[in-house]
């Protein structure tokens, strides 16, 4: 599926607990400046009326009628019924609200509706990292592509999303991809998400920094790890660093399962600097077997694709040639198993966009 030669139109949402921006997406890219609502998180009859509102005036402003509705929605829900369940940043969808059902027959388009976490891989695995990657494969005369990614998400959260062979797979009950419930590998007692989120590095910095009595953002604590703001720059490092572990495990327990390349987004991802590196180096550690003696963590190396060293290693794949048993004939194949990581390429919000868009697309 080619996403971008595709000139049907699909109407977009980006939902959050403050504000609705509704869009609209065309080939691929976006067609309108957004149009920005108060998500009136506490008043439910506000907040779908705004909805409502919010797609009426994109309606409004693009040529000729879309073709459906495509968008991120928190969860839990049952998004193949568009029914959302009860949400945390969102106070009044309580007790399971129909939102699909009710914009299908506001609008009569057909409606889509996925978390965050599948239509930011989504669209990843459409026009961002994955395409990057086998494009330079290419390049590189390496006969090797990829089919498969998990992509994943960390800011208030740590959501997660997984393609196989260019399909999004959301699992029987809308639940593939939850990697933040997957257990803490710092403390056992704790889900990943635990240690893999913001919340996580404020309270990992203050434990450090017992001097500090205020409440840094993230952003502050990235700054002070750079030596850019006043603060406990070990502090600051240390916390990237704890974050790093449990992602790494994280990680490394998913792809067990997914093997795939693997792509970061979300309001953290901007300072990989400080946990990647990290990450990889444990997904590529060992792990004991009863008995005695260890074995790699992994099947396949993993390669950070945000070191320059690292990435260029990666796309530097040997092939062989064995010969073909009772022939004279011989074959050439890739011997190593490879997985690397990278950020996302194209942004989270317009990823998530694309991915919505792309998802839509492969439904009507």
């Amino acid at each position: 599926m080619d996403v971008f030669s595709d000139s049907r139109t699909v109407m977009t949402l980006d939902a959050g607990g403050t504000n609705f921006v509704f869009s609209a997406l065309q080939s691929g890219k976006e067609i309108m400046e957004p149009v920005t609502l108060p998500a009136q998180a506490d008043d439910l009859d506000r907040s779908l009326k705004n909805m409502i509102r919010g797609f009426q005036e994109v309606e409004s402003q693009i040529d000729g009628r879309p073709d459906a509705i495509s968008f991120a929605f928190p969860g839990p829900s049952d998004y193949a019924s568009g029914v959302i369940g009860n949400l945390p940043n969102l106070s009044s969808y309580r007790g399971g609200v129909a939102l699909g059902p009710m914009l299908e027959e506001q609008f009569g388009l057909p409606v889509f509706i996925n978390n965050d976490g599948n239509l930011f891989t989504y669209g990843e695995a459409m026009g961002g990292l994955l395409p990057e990657v086998n494009r330079k494969l290419r390049e590189n005369k390496i006969p090797k592509q990829y089919q498969n990614l998990l992509g994943i998400t960390i800011g208030t959260g740590f959501g997660g999303g997984i393609v196989m062979n260019n399909n999004l797979c959301l699992g029987d009950n809308s639940a593939a991809g939850e990697i933040w419930l997957s257990r803490n590998y710092s403390n056992d007692k704790l889900f990943s998400e635990e240690g893999v989120s913001i919340r996580a590095i404020q309270r990992s910095y203050n434990e450090y920094a017992p001097e500090n009595s205020e409440v840094m953002t993230v952003r502050e604590i990235f700054q002070i790890a750079r030596g850019e703001k006043k603060g406990n720059r070990d502090a600051a490092v240390k916390a990237f660093e704890d974050m790093a572990v449990v992602l790494g495990e994280a990680l490394a327990n998913a792809v067990t399962l997914v093997d795939g390349l693997i792509v970061i987004g979300g309001g953290i991802c901007g300072a990989y600097e400080f946990f990647l590196s990290k990450a990889v180096k444990h997904m590529n550690g060992k792990i004991e077997k009863k008995g005695g003696g260890k074995v790699p963590r992994l099947v396949s190396a993993v390669y950070n694709l945000e070191n320059e060293r690292s990435s260029k290693a990666f796309y530097q794949f040997e092939t062989e040639k064995v010969s073909v048993p009772f022939s004279e004939k011989e074959v050439s194949h890739v011997p190593q198993k490879r997985l690397a990581v990278g950020i996302t390429r194209l942004g989270t919000s317009k990823a998530t966009a694309l991915g919505a868009y792309a998802y839509a697309l492969s439904q009507l």
